[in-house]
């Protein structure tokens, strides 16, 4: 089963202890890449230590988390900005909104979110969006901004399938990742309507572990188990699964694929 891990912060100091043994399981489990998110100015080098320690299969994006956008959030987006033009990355990520943790900063969220955008349209590049309790704020942006070009994953897709099908027809796909094992994550009731041409998987390891290891450390070594639950819901094998995912992965980062 070849599978493709759309999202994982696996350059996280939570894999420090055991990174080694993590990514022998990872190779084991069928996992082929690793796409990474970046988070703020303090990540970029332990990412860019994981690109260099597993050349082509940990795979660098370069944004900031809405999260992060605090008081200096100009200044940090700068420091990104200058990577964005100095070597490639897959996409620009890990962007967005975000209205659980802090509501506090959101304006300033929204004028980031745009910039990095803006960013992505000239650099013809694929973007990677966290919207945790914004979704349909995030989807009011984006169609905002949508030249017909603009392209990416809704990163955790937890929507329902209204916002589903908005995010489908301005040309972007749904990151699907361990809730949808969740006895309660509602997805249950949204992927049996959709095609498996606008998925991919993702982990957002080292959170959101699947069923049965919800509550513990995620690891893109549990991928397998998120192919077989959309499999099930979508009535296909989870081989099935793996290998459109994967295409569909591959696809919308092609541009970075061809200079690997």
């Amino acid at each position: 089963m070849r599978l493709i891990d759309t999202h994982a912060h696996i350059y996280s100091p939570k894999f420090d202890s055991d990174r080694k043994a993590v990514m022998e399981a990872i190779q084991e489990a069928g996992v082929e890449r690793i796409y990474m998110p970046n988070v703020d100015v303090e990540t970029i080098d332990q990412m860019f230590q994981m690109e260099k320690d597993y050349p082509g299969r940990c795979i660098p994006m370069m944004g900031l988390h809405p999260c992060d956008v605090k008081e200096d959030f100009e200044a940090q987006l700068q420091v990104m900005k200058e990577w964005l033009w100095k070597r490639p990355f897959a996409a620009v990520g890990e962007i967005g909104l975000d209205l659980y943790w802090d509501k506090s900063f959101f304006e300033q969220q929204k004028i980031a979110l745009r910039e990095q955008i803006s960013w992505a349209q000239e650099l013809d590049l694929p973007i990677v969006l966290h919207c945790r309790e914004s979704m349909d704020e995030t989807i009011e942006i984006i169609r905002e901004m949508q030249d017909g070009k603009l392209r990416g994953i809704f990163h955790c897709f937890t929507g329902n399938l209204t916002q589903a099908m908005q995010i489908i027809e301005m040309g972007f796909l749904l990151g699907i990742g361990g809730v949808v094992t969740y006895k309660n994550g509602g997805l249950d009731q949204v992927l049996p309507h959709l095609s498996i041409e606008n998925l991919v998987l993702e982990t957002d390891a080292p959170y959101l572990a699947p069923v049965p290891f919800r509550g513990k450390r995620n690891t893109p070594a549990y991928l397998p188990y998120i192919a077989e639950r959309v499999g099930d819901l979508m009535q296909m094998s989870a081989v099935e699964v793996a290998e459109a995912t994967s295409s569909n992965a591959l696809n919308l980062f092609e541009k970075f694929e061809n200079e690997l």
